[in-house]
């Protein structure tokens, strides 16, 4: 897969981004940041969702969250990072290294949802704008994969 990026860039290689940008990125948390996982862990435990563990490694893509009695694995997944179709961009600066990087960032999340899937494992993706937007549907599509409508004292689907 990244050798596919790769003939896309100039001379075929990636050009390393700025010391500046380095350091920017650096400073990135992978886990723990408060405006995705912190925030949706908060909203699960608000709406007394509970059963899940965090960053497991051993499960495919290390998804944010696992629901193991479930087999769910859910995703937060940053709009930057993750190409969103709403609100992410590509920078201008050293534009075909962040093109190819965002690219395969999504090739990556296909395969792991793909391969999360022929394991019998449910996968919910959220974008981190909708934590922020849609809080009440990233709590009910949650409930709703997990099946827990009885325990919230909600309709199950179809009834």
């Amino acid at each position: 897969m990244e050798r596919k990026l790769k003939d896309k860039l100039v001379d075929g290689k990636f050009q390393g981004p700025t010391a500046v940008n380095s350091a920017r990125m650096r400073a990135v948390k992978a886990k723990g940041n408060k405006s995705t996982e912190a925030r949706l862990r908060s909203m699960l435990v608000r709406a007394g969702i509970r059963g899940w563990k965090l960053h497991l490694g051993n499960i495919v893509g290390k998804p944010d969250f696992y629901f193991p009695e479930r087999k769910v694995a859910v995703f937060v997944d940053g709009c930057f990072w993750h190409g969103c179709p709403r609100c992410g961009h590509v920078p201008k600066a050293n534009h075909p290294y962040w093109k190819a990087k965002i690219e395969r960032n999504v090739q990556r999340d296909r395969a792991n949802n793909a391969r999360l899937n022929e394991l019998g494992i449910s996968v919910l993706r959220f974008w981190e704008h909708e934590l922020r937007l849609e809080p009440r549907q990233v709590v009910q599509r949650t409930r709703h994969a997990i099946g827990s409508f009885k325990r919230a004292g909600l309709p199950s689907p179809g009834a």
